[in-house]
C-alpha cells in the first residue's frame, strides 16, 4: 500500500486539494471533508489511468511538518 500526501487548501468557495507526488491530480470540494474523499478518488483515478497507460507508478517521496512561533 502507498501513502500519498495531500494538501487541502481553503478557497472562496469551498476547498481545493493536490498531491505533491502526483502533478496535474488536483480536486476541489465544498467541506474539508468531501474535498479529502474526492482527492481519494481522483488519485486511484489517476495511478489507473497511468498503469493502463504503461507509465511507471510515482513513489510517494512527500512529507510534512508544522512550524511553530510564538502568536
Amino acid at each position: 500500500m502507498k501513502k500519498y500526501l495531500i494538501v487541502i487548501e481553503r478557497t472562496e468557495s469551498g476547498y481545493s486539494s493536490y498531491s505533491p507526488d502526483l502533478p496535474g491530480c488536483v480536486t476541489t470540494g465544498k467541506t474539508a471533508e468531501e474535498t479529502a474523499k474526492n482527492m481519494r478518488e481522483a488519485i486511484e483515478f489517476h495511478v489507473e489511468g497511468l498503469r493502463q497507460e504503461g507509465f511507471p507508478f510515482p513513489e510517494p517521496e512527500a512529507s510534512s511538518s508544522y512550524v511553530e512561533l510564538p502568536a
